[in-house]
């Protein structure tokens, strides 16, 4: 079962003490083989789960860096068929990594949830995180992610309740994506660290499935210090900038910096 490696990846890390470094990156920015490069690049540097983006014409969940990135893939013609052929190339090269689709509800709709979730399953993809999809739409979908073994993440954000934190607890798989501020994607010199922590703690006391929190992230002190409280942490917009930019040393220096915060929260 493709949930597996998800499950297995937070098993394996919680083994070892560290915490799990989630790479966002968008597939097709700057251009096809520089994002192939760049994803090889973060998953070689020390990226424990990917997540892939799909370019749609309206992300709303997204800063100015990802809202680009976006915006330059779909006008160099990506399509889902190029998502799954970079992910059929790194599912060979990396047969263990989990990878998760990050996509909005439009295209899995207008593609049929169906024909989505066998695509994405043949192809290496171990399930989706859907920002615009509440938990209580998610039915449908969910029961086709559950025909082909996929997880489907749910997000919670800052101003989550007890209640809905309850309620995406049940309907998530593999992990939460805990949102850290309101507001879209984008690197932060600071973050509301303390704010983040109780937040993180209310999501355990009614949940005990792995909680990533995102949204902002750009040092690995932040990883840091994120770290001593949730089981992984998602950095994107960064590694977003640094791959348009084609700085794909810089791109893997910047992961081992990340990723050390995940091992050193501890110390």
């Amino acid at each position: 079962m493709r949930k597996d490696r998800l499950t297995g990846r937070f098993k394996e890390l919680n083994r070892r003490g560290e915490r799990a470094l989630v790479s966002y990156l968008m597939v097709g920015y700057p251009d096809l083989e520089t994002s192939l490069k760049a994803l090889e690049a973060v998953l070689d540097s020390g990226t424990d789960i990917l997540e892939l983006g799909m370019p749609f014409s309206d992300p709303v969940a997204d800063g100015p860096t990802i809202q680009k990135a976006h915006d330059v893939a779909l006008k160099g013609g990506i399509k889902f068929s190029h998502v799954l052929e970079v992910s059929s190339r790194l599912r060979d090269r990396y047969p263990d990594t989990p990878v998760l689709l990050m996509t909005y509800y439009n295209p899995i709709f207008r593609i049929g949830l169906d024909k989505f979730c066998r695509l994405a399953s043949e192809k290496g993809i171990d399930g989706f995180i859907v920002p615009d999809l509440p938990p209580e739409e998610s039915g449908e979908l969910k029961e086709a992610c559950d025909i082909y073994g996929l997880s489907l993440v749910m997000l919670a954000s800052p101003t989550s309740t007890e209640e809905r934190l309850r309620l995406i607890c049940r309907e998530t798989e593999g992990m939460t994506y805990l949102v850290s501020i309101t507001g879209t994607t984008g690197a932060r010199d600071r973050l509301p660290i303390e704010g983040i922590r109780r937040k993180v703690e209310a999501y355990k006391r009614v949940c005990n499935k792995p909680v990533v929190v995102g949204f902002g992230v750009s040092s690995g002190e932040q990883v840091r210090e994120l770290s001593a409280f949730c089981e992984g942490v998602v950095v994107g917009s960064l590694l977003v900038k640094l791959a348009g930019e084609g700085r794909i040393e810089e791109l893997k220096e910047k992961v081992r910096e990340l990723k050390e915060g995940t091992r050193t929260w501890n110390s």
